[in-house]
């Protein structure tokens, strides 16, 4: 009989490796299937157009963030998909790991889907039909966690209206958020979804961009922390003035202690599909 070792040695560590790669086919599949439905939600009729007029009543510094960031006339944007690098933490005492993403926003409606991706790892955030959601997949194939419920879906809505930066005509006098004045340099934005209310305070800077998110986010079921995002390096795309980098942190103790940092690499608008 002839030595049957070497066979059983290669099965032993191809059917492990052709599981993987097949349960992330299927996972990739999925995405794409569940991105055409997230954007099969977004408006269909006619397009509306910024238009300065629209700004006399809102607060000074938000004026001033629109003028600069929109020109007369941009549309309204209804979907928007970006790509993304940078550097993630696990754990805020944990040391930082590459990471590279890719997101789909509803820009017309609270909506959205992010993938990220590192060496080890990938994670799913979403907020979707007002549920938010998060996914952590070893290997991008085998689940090892998975949340959901009352503490997702306000992270995850916040998540959202953090990130409206990238797509300022969602945030339009009409649209789902409403702006309330603090000082000159700074306004409160408050937005309602599925019955769910979340607010930041939305910080400009002299340059009359929006540089800072705050907002009392739940870290779990039954503690409640401050939660920060900044943005910087604000260039044209597409006609639209927005941030190319960015971070996000907890405060504790009085100290912000970031968790994720990101750069853009592309972002699209209006192009309703995957990468």
């Amino acid at each position: 009989m002839k030595n049957k070792t070497p066979f059983i040695v290669l099965s032993a560590v191809a059917v492990p490796v052709l599981a993987l790669l097949a349960g992330r086919w299927l996972i990739g599949r999925q995405l794409r299937q569940d991105v055409a439905d997230l954007f099969s939600q977004a408006d269909t009729g006619p397009v509306k157009q910024y238009s300065p007029a629209q700004l006399a009543d809102l607060p000074a510094p938000v004026q001033r963030y629109f003028r600069h960031v929109l020109t007369p006339g941009q549309p309204y944007l209804r979907t928007v998909r970006l790509k993304h690098d940078g550097d993630f933490k696990t754990d805020l005492e944990k040391d930082w790991m590459s990471i590279t993403g890719e997101e789909y926003f509803l820009a017309d409606k609270p909506g959205y889907i992010w993938i990220g991706t590192t060496a080890w790892f990938s994670a799913r955030d979403q907020y979707v039909a007002g549920h938010g959601s998060l996914t952590v997949r070893l290997l991008s194939a085998l689940p090892i966690q998975h949340g959901s419920g009352p503490a997702y879906d306000q992270g995850e809505l916040l998540r959202w209206l953090a990130e409206t930066a990238w797509f300022p005509t969602s945030l339009l006098p009409g649209g789902p958020a409403v702006w309330s004045p603090v000082d000159d340099q700074s306004a409160t934005l408050t937005l309602t979804d599925h019955s769910q209310t979340v607010s930041c305070l939305m910080s400009f800077n002299k340059n009359d961009e929006l540089v800072r998110c705050e907002a009392q986010r739940q870290s779990d079921e039954t503690h409640v922390q401050t939660w920060v995002c900044r943005l910087f390096d604000y260039r044209e795309k597409q006609g639209v003035l927005v941030p190319t980098q960015g971070g996000a942190a907890w405060v504790v103790g009085g100290v912000e202690k970031p968790y994720a940092r990101f750069v853009l690499r592309d972002i699209a608008y209006d192009q309703p599909y995957a990468y």
